[in-house]
């Protein structure tokens, strides 16, 4: 599919610090929708030790053409040293839905 769409998915360690994140993407044109999902439990090795820490889940929906502009801001807007920033590319969805996050996520001239 031209024009691919990503699923991208980043973590963050308060609700107040994803509505942050979620708006400025959106307002910014980087994502087209992210979902904000509370009560995730993480588990992962930072520095030599072995973290656990309550996070919030995004789930941001862009296409691949703004995903270098979104890894290029998101650790501008996130707190932390590293940021989990992952993305996953859709096989497929409904066409209407996918036309929708490239509107979105079109830079306005």
């Amino acid at each position: 599919m031209a024009g691919a769409i990503l699923l991208c998915l980043a973590t963050c360690p308060d609700a107040a610090c994803a509505e942050r994140i979620a708006t400025a993407l959106v307002e910014e044109r980087l994502a087209a929708c992210v979902n904000i999902v509370p009560g995730l439990h993480s588990v992962y090795r930072w520095q030599g030790a072995v973290e656990h820490a309550g996070e919030v889940l995004l789930l941001i929906k862009t296409t691949r053409a703004r995903y270098p502009a979104l890894q290029a801001r998101l650790p501008q807007l996130h707190p932390h040293e590293l940021p989990e920033l992952v993305a996953v590319e859709s096989n497929d969805g409904l066409p209407a839905y996918l036309r929708w996050v490239a509107d979105m996520t079109r830079p306005v001239e």
